[in-house]
């Protein structure tokens, strides 16, 4: 979803396209036609400018330049540079120009219905509105309607969606680049940027300074814990039928093979993925003798990205997804209550009482909302929709929820004692008034080149905003908003390793090693295994490509008091050398941007 982390930026470029981020695994490859179309070359445009039908225009006020769509055509296809394309080359290195060949060359899987079908999402238009306001067709119309005629028609041509083949598809003589908007927003990203980093460093700083002054772990193997534990067990699907709701949906039952209560676990995927994304964490678990049930959401899961795809369904996902998804997980606690009396496969197997949940990206909403953080409209008022120079897409799938009645509804559980959130989205559908009305322990888990629900606003930030006393926020250095997700043979499309990021394999071991403490301590109520939940126990298991750090307390000194989405100061950190702290939150491209 990100063109960003799909291949390296290019230096000196701004590799904005935050407004082309969009919520889920169905945009990634289009958005990457969207992205470098629009701004993954503006702020060298004056260098090296990119295709219009014929020509593209770039303008910055009353000056314009421009460049015929046959000299980056010819230069893609071969190689060479011709006379109108030779007095831009000395802006742009080899390796530079290379990975534009790539751009303008690389296909995009995805045919012309299911282009069509996100683009007429609310997200897709709120994603073209954007966009339309610095890729304009003559005039300086704004480039909605054209963008979208440029994509679904290359997605329906023989040659198939490349950019190239968009560029050549615009319904106009010339694209015009308002190159002026496009440093506003290029601003925007420098600020997130800084940020991020900041926050991100402070972090680091903060964990291997307690690691440091933390017990030691004496004679703890750090090796342990990633292990499958001793337990065998059964996996057993059930099919839920809530009338009330006319919802019927299945869920995984990971079931050890002991006669005693044993506590439960509820995994809750996100947006676009199903009850395969997380099932290697299921099988650990239950292999240390929890419970594990995974419920599909319907509303919410690769089969509705699929729906859409086919032109069986109209959107992304519905509002009332918000609403549903915890009362999915209410509904199957109800029904487990019933099965643990009346089958003797479940009977005397199952404490309802001791219950955790575990979820990522729309999950970790979903586990937010079940600790008792309560959907706040009136900050949802105030943020959406986003502007364009709010580069959190996260924001576009929470501001759908403004469409739900405003009322109260009740969807905390108070069987739930603990919960872990990795990835969430809650800045503004939950915001701080709600998240500090948690009062059971959180675990947040971020990933620092996460430009889907970006670490800074969607998970720093508001674990500062959590007052419940047991609090965890941990950074995965590297990580994106795919790292933790396991493979599903029900994906919906196809997930670009550039996106996934470096060793997913690493990042699930990290969710594994991490849960099982944190839900032995407050769920299990085991409370030997707290001394894991510490920076030295994190530090111990830390490994590149993804060095990984744990707080239990932040303090952003000047940090807005709500979720904005505004610029927020943070003091300057006496931080390490990056080489001590891990490193920029972005790759080095992302940062000392130049226009």
């Amino acid at each position: 979803m990100n063109c960003p982390p799909m291949s390296p930026a290019i230096s000196g470029v701004v590799r904005l396209r935050p407004h082309a981020r969009v919520i889920s695994k169905l945009s990634i490859w289009l958005h990457l036609a969207v992205g470098c179309l629009s701004i993954g070359f503006i702020p060298t445009l004056a260098a090296r400018p990119s295709l219009g039908a014929e020509r593209l225009t770039i303008s910055y006020g009353l000056v314009a330049r421009s460049i015929p769509i046959n000299s980056l055509e010819t230069y893609a296809r071969t190689g060479k540079i011709d006379d109108d394309l030779a007095a831009y080359v000395q802006y742009a290195g080899k390796e530079q120009l290379n990975l534009l060949r790539q751009f303008l060359l690389t296909p995009i899987p995805l045919n012309a219905v299911a282009v069509s079908q996100f683009l007429y999402t609310p997200i897709g238009k709120r994603l073209l509105e954007n966009l339309g306001e610095v890729v304009q067709q003559g005039s300086r119309i704004n480039g909605f309607y054209a963008i979208r005629a440029s994509l679904i028609l290359a997605a329906a041509d023989r040659e198939g969606l490349t950019l190239l083949n968009v560029l050549r598809k615009f319904p106009s003589r010339a694209i015009s680049i308002d190159l002026a908007r496009s440093l506003e927003i290029a601003g925007s990203f420098q600020r997130l940027v800084n940020q991020t980093q900041q926050a991100i460093a402070l972090i680091n700083k903060q964990s291997l300074l307690d690691a440091g002054t933390a017990p030691t772990l004496n004679n703890i193997s750090v090796t342990d814990l990633p292990r499958p534990g001793n337990f065998s067990w059964q996996k057993r699907t059930i099919i839920l039928n809530d009338s009330s709701r006319e919802r019927i949906f299945p869920a995984d039952i990971y079931l050890p093979n002991v006669s005693s209560l044993r506590p439960l676990i509820v995994i809750s995927h996100g947006l676009g993925s199903d009850r395969n994304s997380f099932a290697y964490l299921a099988e650990y678990l239950a292999s240390y003798g929890f419970v594990v049930a995974v419920p599909e959401h319907p509303g919410s899961n690769a089969q509705q990205l699929q729906a859409l795809f086919g032109g069986r369904a109209a959107e992304i996902t519905s509002p009332r997804e918000f609403i549903d998804r915890p009362l999915d997980i209410k509904y199957l606690l109800d029904q487990l209550t019933s099965l643990s009396q009346s089958d003797p496969t479940y009977r005397g197997r199952l404490n309802l009482e001791q219950i955790g949940v575990v979820g990522q990206s729309f999950g970790g909403y979903t586990a937010l909302a079940l600790a008792g953080a309560a959907i706040d409209f009136k900050q949802l008022d105030k943020n959406c929709p986003p502007s364009p120079d709010v580069l959190n897409a996260s924001l576009l799938l929470q501001c759908l929820a403004l469409n739900l009645p405003q009322s109260k509804y009740n969807l905390s559980d108070p069987r739930v004692k603990a919960v872990i959130a990795i990835n969430p989205v809650d800045s503004s559908i939950l915001g701080q008034a709600s998240l500090s009305q948690i009062k059971i322990p959180v675990m947040m888990v971020a990933g620092s080149v996460d430009t889907v629900a970006p670490a800074f606003p969607e998970q720093i930030q508001p674990f500062t905003w959590l007052t419940t006393p047991n609090k965890y926020l941990v950074l995965i250095n590297g990580g994106t908003h795919f790292s933790t997700i396991g493979a599903s043979p029900n994906d919906a499309v196809p997930v670009p390793e550039q996106v996934i990021g470096p060793s997913p394999a690493l990042a699930q071991r990290y969710i594994r090693a991490l849960s099982l403490p944190y839900f032995q301590t407050y769920v299990a109520n085991e409370q030997s295994y707290s001394r894991y939940l510490s920076a030295d126990y994190i530090n111990a298991i830390s490994q590149e490509p993804l060095p990984l750090s744990l707080v239990k307390s932040l303090s952003l000194q000047g940090s807005a008091s709500t979720a904005t989405q505004e610029p927020t100061t943070i003091s300057k950190v006496e931080s390490l050398p990056s080489s001590e702290v891990f490193g920029s939150p972005y790759p080095k491209q992302f940062v000392n941007i130049k226009f």
